[in-house]
């Protein structure tokens, strides 16, 4: 999914917390596309908090009618020094990349695309869909890595059934299931689903960082009320997290994890690096078609690919990582 600036940088740096405070942050609502424009709820990244872990933009869309919405239409788009995570919940969405990857995200079924040194692709929701409901996360890649080759993994996993719930882990590893797609840094991605009223404690990483994100009721996080669209921020030191569901309806809710990336970055568009001359480039480069993003085979829609916006007259500076 491309992003939509609305400004000349966002500080992707981690912000310090309280290793037992829970900080609730609430999503903005922001138009992707044209007059049918369809809203995607971001929680990351924002003036409170950038990352969590290496995510480090979450886009929560949903469940939107696409006959009222014209559902998703992204023409070919640029990435650099990311992966992209597609999750479903319902709908279905077709995937075409530089790599000559032509794919479907369809629900409890991840797909995660490595820009790395550069990549484009295109998302279109199918025919067939009538609702369109999911997330489109975002992982920066760490200085090593992040000029590595494009690449495209797909992954379904088998749901975990706990006592009044569900869990799907589609990144790393949780309650002894693992996820095998790739990543550059410790990561953590699951669906978590709760009956109405019910209550799980789960065993995560210490040295993690976690992010709950509410997608269909409300639940409670470490006692902390988190309410549709809002995500919960807890520091590392937890060595166990404990949701509860709400007593009115049941609950679903995506949970990141990781652990503090500590590295500045400089995030403009769809362009993740590390200095304003770089992002200059990669928008040169785009612009230019050049080889570095390669080409996408088979889109049809009513351009051929996205150009790049006007960059800032300021000039892009990267914000100095905090200490978590």
């Amino acid at each position: 999914m491309s992003n939509v600036v609305n400004g000349p940088e966002i500080d992707c740096s981690p912000a310090p917390g309280d290793r037992h405070h829970v900080q609730i942050l609430t999503s903005r609502d922001v138009p992707l596309g044209g007059p049918r424009a369809m809203t995607v709820h971001r929680t990351l990244p924002q003036h409170a908090r950038s990352l969590i872990g290496a995510w480090c933009f979450a886009d929560h869309y949903g469940p939107a009618d696409v006959g009222t919405t014209g559902g998703m239409d992204v023409p070919p788009h640029p990435h650099t020094g990311l992966q992209t995570v597609s999750w479903l919940f319902t709908g279905e969405i077709e995937h075409r990349d530089s790599l000559g990857v032509h794919a479907f995200v369809r629900p409890g079924e991840v797909n995660l695309m490595t820009a790395g040194h550069g990549i484009a692709h295109s998302e279109v929701s199918t025919p067939d869909t009538t609702t369109l409901h999911g997330v489109q996360l975002w992982v920066a890649l760490p200085d090593e890595s992040r000029d590595t080759a494009r690449n495209f993994e797909h992954f379904v996993p088998e749901p975990i059934a706990l006592d009044g719930g569900r869990v799907c882990v589609f990144i790393g590893d949780l309650l002894g299931k693992s996820s095998p797609v790739t990543t550059f840094s410790p990561l953590l991605g699951a669906q978590i689903d709760l009956d109405m009223g019910a209550s799980v404690t789960i065993p995560v990483h210490p040295t993690f960082e976690h992010g709950v994100l509410v997608d269909q009721g409300s639940v409670s996080v470490e006692g902390a009320e988190v309410g549709q669209t809002e995500l919960a921020y807890l520091a590392p030191g937890h060595h166990h997290i404990t949701l509860q569901s709400s007593d009115e309806r049941p609950c679903r809710m995506i949970l990141l994890g990781g652990t503090p990336f500590g590295e500045d970055l400089v995030m403009w568009w769809n362009f993740v690096g590390r200095s304003h001359e770089e992002i200059v480039e990669y928008r040169t480069q785009w612009q230019a078609q050049a080889d570095r993003f390669g080409h996408v085979e088979g889109y049809v829609g009513g351009v051929e690919r996205l150009p790049a916006p006007t960059l800032p007259n300021a000039r892009i500076k990267p914000r100095l990582a905090a200490e978590s």
